[in-house]
């Protein structure tokens, strides 16, 4: 029955951190959608991370992982902070035009890179 306490146990968590979940069958739905967002954002963060080593677009990619991850895990939000501080900006806010120019040739050159090496080589 370690099963059981389990799942009652997951659900009792999302009728208390839950906004909209009135019902059993609503709070299980959301334990869903919330796996699969946490997923995800685990995915592309993790991507990210990989380009950080690799020529891409490496911390815009973290940042958006982890904005993913935020919206459900309370340290994602608040190392999505100390990520957005490293990505360089213009002026105005936005990136600059030398790191997205940059991170567009890196991702460009990756891809050429990737697909030959699979298909032509």
């Amino acid at each position: 029955m370690p099963n059981n306490n389990l799942r009652d146990a997951a659900i009792q968590a999302e009728y208390e951190s839950g906004r909209r979940e009135t019902t059993e069958t609503a709070a299980k739905s959301h334990i869903v959608i919330r796996l699969v967002r946490m997923s995800a954002g685990a995915i592309v963060t993790l991507g990210g991370l990989a380009l950080l080593v690799l020529p891409g677009p490496g911390l815009p990619l973290v940042a958006v992982g982890l904005a993913i991850l935020a919206r459900d895990v309370a340290w994602a939000d608040r190392l999505l902070g100390e990520v957005r501080n490293r990505i360089p900006t213009n002026e105005q806010g936005g990136i600059s035009r030398a790191a997205l120019i940059t991170m567009i040739v890196g991702a460009t050159a990756s891809v050429i890179g990737a697909t030959w090496w699979l298909f032509v080589r």
